[in-house]
């Protein structure tokens, strides 16, 4: 009997996110409502994450919806933004670098192989360092973990690699 297996990663893919920037950056060009601020977006250091300036917190927020909307176009998740960091505010202008996640931590894998264990006990699934890898007798079953995983609302964006 042949064993079939993926990954389970933690990722996003380097030439979406090239594509949203350039599509935001003209679209902040474009706009009449952001003529004449300091409204911007910038790569932070190796692509790994944008940085947003704006007048305040407001235009911020806005920049960083018209982000979502390109991201969502172009059918990549809203989860690899992190947004969690503070706005900083000097000179007139309002800056928040926003990193995009990569990778899954112990605790991530852990939820991950535990809701599978739970739901598909045929089904193995193992912690290879920031990736989980499922193996199994059936292509079925690992059909319907994919679609198992995508339903799930985890607060990290999931992506399979390796299908074999």
């Amino acid at each position: 009997m042949a064993n079939f297996s993926f990954d389970v990663v933690s990722d996003f893919d380097k030439a979406e996110m090239n594509n949203v920037f350039d599509q935001s950056l003209r679209e902040l060009g474009s706009r009449y409502d952001f003529k004449g601020t300091p409204a911007d977006i910038e790569w932070l250091t190796d692509k790994t994450g944008f940085k947003i300036i704006g007048a305040g917190e407001w235009q911020i927020d806005a920049i960083l919806d018209i982000v979502r909307k390109k991201l969502a176009a172009r059918e990549q998740s809203q989860k690899v933004l992190d947004t969690s960091k503070e706005i900083t505010e000097s000179n007139l202008k309002a800056s928040k670098e926003v990193p995009f996640k990569q990778g899954l931590d112990q605790e991530k894998a852990k939820k991950i192989t535990a809701l599978l264990r739970e739901q598909f006990p045929k089904v193995k699934a193992q912690i290879q360092g920031d990736e989980v890898r499922i193996t199994s007798n059936s292509k079925d079953d690992l059909q319907s973990v994919m679609q198992l995983l995508r339903t799930q609302d985890f607060d990290f964006p999931l992506s399979f690699t390796n299908y074999r």
